[in-house]
């Protein structure tokens, strides 16, 4: 069982910036993949960003490619999602995911909202 415990999420002016933070409670290997979905309200869960732990290769849905940025610190079973040039459409509540492949989690944080303003 690996439990999933996000912060950071907040409230931003569009264009603005905020970084997100996951940690895990343990790391797995059968478990490999760590990244992140949001769902806003009235839409459904869509995959943002993930990162294959043991080789950093990272993954975007298009939506986000280019301002939000998916790292690791492996010491501390911790990811992170810089997210940059925010717009009032990524507003949302984003959860923390880890599972065996890139959009499959089979674990999910509690979630964190992030709210942007125009």
């Amino acid at each position: 069982q690996v439990q999933l415990v996000e912060s950071g999420g907040g409230s931003v002016q569009a264009g603005g910036s905020l970084r997100l933070s996951c940690a895990a409670s343990t790391y797995t290997y059968s478990n490999p993949y760590m990244g992140w979905f949001r769902q806003a309200p009235g839409k459904e869960r869509e995959g943002v960003a993930s990162i294959l732990l043991y080789s950093s290769s990272t993954y975007y849905s298009d939506s986000v490619k280019g301002r939000f940025t998916i790292s690791q610190e492996n010491a501390k079973n911790t990811v992170y999602l810089q997210l940059d040039s925010l717009k009032p459409e990524d507003t949302a509540m984003y959860y923390c995911v880890a599972g065996p492949s890139s959009w499959s989690p089979r674990y999910w944080g509690q979630g964190t909202q992030v709210t942007v303003s125009p």
